[in-house]
């Protein structure tokens, strides 16, 4: 079957972070399961000088305020439409912000002419129709409506929502610009608080919904983790559900990432040593085999838990440990975070922004890779910190439940541990948590067969695209 995949970004082509990742590896991992992937993306600067020669033109003219066109073509392994709008999407660096940081004031219409391309295009605009449509996030959000309100056949959509936090809300004035009918903007359909919601008619108008772990999907459908739409979650009942994410093994791989001073595998562990060792000299930190080494890979934001780790330093410090953080986000962190380094140095390092390279060596060399958030959908990083043998410390919410075996007495004994777990989410739990983490750690039976059953933790797609595979097989009917 075909499935026309929509989403703001793919890996490699353009990331700014999991939703990337996620998009980029869905093709591969259901193509072993029956199921044929494109995805449509918007042309961005990064997405057109990647392209080979576009096979496939349709001319959009007079699109969404300007002249456009779609191109199907191939690139990165990837079967692609690309929507080439240059007046909505030629712009420099970050797909969704302005320079300075602040959001581009025409998303909504950039990503509606994102979502009204999906239904033409699953209608058939560039040939034969597709099976299904498989939605990601706000800003793919309003496809439903324009595939409930367009003229053709119906073509089934599941959308998943990644992070229910980011949502997508627009002034009503957006509204008109859309070219949808009067009815589309009532509380059965785009009207959320008087604005125009994305992710919300995302919700309203797709067949199937899915988040990407079952703990969220729960969460979610509650008052305390629904941001405000738990009532609809639980009004769609059975048609919400939560699949797991998994990573690219062969691209998430430690015996062949040429970004690792030196590659490794479960067998093979010992080359991890020269990794930990040049996370050291990177970050400038004491350059010592003995000491626990933590590290953060990620958005430096209130969800991750950044605030929990800088006030967790004294448990940490006090262990004989060691940090390095990677990340951008919230300035107060980031200035927080570069003055914890200041004032330990040899202890902790910083660095502020993101490196594809510096975050797989923090993975290959670091000994465990903090993941405190206060919510997570699912997470990457406790993923990609078990294949590269980084016992991970999760906050026992969302996906991090789901995938990480905490490392508690039954569990150990049982042999089946991967990592530590907390909660509640507060410091003081977080800080017992690194003390036990420590203790493992200097337990060098225990810590080699934790650091084993991580690296064979099963993290890939291969369960996962199944049940997207019968998703989609049954809401299509075939």
């Amino acid at each position: 079957m075909r499935v026309l995949q929509v989403a703001s970004e793919c890996f490699p082509l353009v990331k700014t972070g999991g939703l990337a990742d996620v998009v980029g590896a869905l093709p591969a991992a259901l193509a072993g399961a029956g199921v044929a992937v494109t995805t449509l993306l918007p042309g961005y600067p990064a997405v057109m000088q990647a392209l080979g020669e576009a096979t496939a033109t349709h001319a959009l003219p007079g699109f969404f305020g300007g002249e456009a066109r779609l191109l199907r073509c191939h690139a990165a392994q990837l079967d692609l439409v690309v929507l080439d709008a240059p007046h909505l999407f030629a712009r420099p660096g970050n797909p969704y912000l302005a320079p300075g940081g602040r959001e581009w004031e025409d998303n909504g219409t950039r990503f509606a002419a994102l979502a009204a391309a999906a239904a033409m295009v699953a209608r058939g605009a560039l040939g034969e129709a597709f099976d299904a449509v498989h939605a990601h996030d706000w800003q793919a959000g309003l496809t439903g409506a324009y595939l409930r309100f367009g003229a053709g056949p119906h073509v089934p959509l599941v959308f998943t929502i990644h992070n229910l936090a980011f949502q997508g809300q627009f002034p009503a004035w957006l509204f008109p610009l859309l070219g949808l009918p009067a009815e589309a903007f009532s509380l059965a359909g785009l009207e959320y608080h008087g604005d125009v919601g994305l992710l919300k008619a995302g919700l309203w108008f797709a067949d199937r919904i899915t988040t990407v772990s079952p703990t969220y999907a729960t969460e979610i459908r509650t008052a305390e983790g629904g941001m405000g739409l738990d009532g609809l979650l639980r009004g769609r009942g059975g048609d919400v559900s939560g699949i797991l994410n998994g990573i690219d093994e062969l691209e998430w791989n430690p015996a062949t990432d040429n970004h690792l001073a030196a590659c490794f595998s479960a067998d093979d562990t010992a080359p991890r040593a020269a990794n930990k060792a040049a996370l050291q000299r990177r970050f400038g930190l004491e350059e010592r085999a003995d000491a626990p080494l933590f590290g953060f890979v990620g958005r430096l934001a209130w969800q991750k838990g950044v605030d929990l780790i800088l006030e967790a330093l004294p448990w940490l410090l006090g262990s004989g440990a060691q940090l390095v953080v990677l990340g951008t986000g919230d300035a107060q962190l980031q200035e927080r975070c570069l003055g914890a380094a200041a004032a330990n140095r040899g202890r902790i390092g910083t660095v502020i922004g993101f490196d594809e390279g510096l975050a797989r060596l923090i993975y290959g060399g670091a000994d465990s890779v903090l993941v405190p958030s206060r919510f997570e959908p699912c997470g990457l990083a406790q993923l990609c910190a078990l294949r590269y043998g980084a016992p991970p410390l999760v906050a026992r919410v969302g996906g991090l439940a789901d995938t990480v075996i905490d490392a508690n007495e039954a569990a150990v004994a049982a042999g089946t541990a991967t990592g530590v777990q907390f909660a509640p989410v507060n410091v003081a739990m977080l800080g017992a948590a690194i003390q036990r983490m420590v203790a493992l750690y200097r337990d060098a039976p225990a810590w080699a067969r934790l650091r084993d059953n991580a690296m064979r933790a099963d993290v890939s797609w291969h369960r996962s695209a199944a049940r997207y595979a019968a998703l989609f097989h049954g809401i299509a009917g075939a």
